[in-house]
């Protein structure tokens, strides 16, 4: 099966962060309220369940997290929390025993090394148990408005169709992001665009022709089999899109 042609892309990087601009700006007029889908009230509870929705869906995640934070509300409670009653609780979310060990590793990691409070840096969360550079910045940016990019599957994937990145390895695609995007919006625009690969820019037969941002994709062709320019009129009056 041949693949599809890579979106063409400026070949300045001004010029790339002003294609990158022109969608950010549009993106926060579709989804002005865009925020973290994992329910939480504290850092410690954003590191947990960030931890846990590793290859699960946010919401099996939410089922499961009132009941466990209710039973284990610190750091010296997970850590110290029956191995049995951690699987029993976490079986919803799949991996329940690999995950139950990480929480134990994760706390005792709290505890031991950071007086029981989530760090406030990349360098000393990833050396959590189960925390990679993308639960890092999820935490650093949703618990402590730090900013940080989430390269998560639809950041990746919609950031290659937009052509800010090649790239599939996500800490090299998170540091092309970094290059294009002011700080200020980094958080955002992730949850953002996380919104908008589950409502239109899907995996799978993405929404081209419903897209209020087509007019500014340079995948749009490639997808859609014709220039935006074949029906754009029409679309435009559709969706309201003004320049």
């Amino acid at each position: 099966m041949a693949q599809k042609r890579l979106p063409t892309r400026p070949r300045s990087l001004k010029a790339r962060r002003e294609a990158a601009a022109r969608i950010t700006d549009r993106l926060a007029v579709i989804y002005p309220n865009s925020r973290a889908s994992l329910d939480f009230r504290s850092p410690f509870e954003l590191l947990v369940a960030t931890v846990l929705s590793a290859q699960t869906t946010d919401v099996r995640v939410n089922s499961v997290t009132p009941e466990l934070f209710a039973a284990y509300p610190t750091p010296e409670a997970l850590a110290a929390a029956p191995r049995e009653e951690l699987e029993r609780i976490l079986r919803p979310v799949g991996f329940f025993r690999a995950k139950a060990r990480s929480l134990h590793l994760l706390a005792q990691g709290l505890v031991e090394r950071f007086d029981s409070e989530v760090p406030r840096t990349l360098d000393e969360l990833t050396t959590l148990q189960g925390v990679g550079r993308k639960t890092a910045n999820v935490v650093l940016g949703n618990a402590f408005n730090i900013p940080g990019i989430t390269v998560d599957t639809h950041v990746g994937r919609i950031s290659r169709r937009w052509a800010w990145t090649r790239e599939h390895d996500p800490v090299k695609a998170e540091m092309e992001l970094n290059s294009l995007l002011p700080p200020e919006i980094w958080t955002a625009t992730c949850h953002r665009i996380i919104d908008h690969g589950r409502a239109i820019c899907t995996a799978r037969s993405p929404k081209c022709l419903e897209c209020p941002l087509a007019d500014l994709c340079p995948s749009y062709e490639i997808e859609v089999g014709h220039p935006w320019g074949a029906h754009g009129a029409a679309h435009e009056a559709a969706h309201g899109i003004q320049e």
